[in-house]
């Protein structure tokens, strides 16, 4: 019964900065690791960054790696995307996610119980 609320796309300017909200609601939220996927028209939802909930420990997808920053505020079942420097290919639907049985940061979709609705977010050149 735990959803996901993401918030804070838009659209900005190449080299503009963007920051992604998720916040979980809804019932008791327990969670391992906290993410964030993208999912651009004809390609598949591909791993952005994941944070674990324990250690704060990130991993960040090669192509966001120094421009993305992920982050969490475990009080309020809340983590962020801090996007700066964006690109025109950083356009897609963001969505968060999160599991809840293990502590490995996966960048595989399927591993992950809990998932946004997604947020748009178009950078124009």
């Amino acid at each position: 019964q735990v959803q996901l609320v993401e918030s804070g796309g838009g659209l900005v300017q190449a080299g503009g900065s963007l920051r992604l909200s998720c916040a979980a609601s809804g019932g008791t939220f327990s969670a391992y690791v906290m993410a964030w996927f993208r999912q651009a028209p004809g390609n598949e939802r591909e791993f952005v960054a994941g944070i674990s909930w324990s250690d704060g420990t990130t991993y960040y997808a090669d192509s966001v790696t120094d421009r993305f920053t992920i982050s969490r505020h475990n009080a309020k079942n809340t983590w962020y995307l801090q996007m700066n420097s964006l690109k025109p290919e950083d356009t897609a639907v963001y969505y968060c996610a999160a599991e809840d049985h293990t502590e490995e940061i996966r960048v595989a979709a399927g591993l992950y119980n809990y998932w946004g609705q997604g947020t748009q977010v178009t950078v124009s050149s």
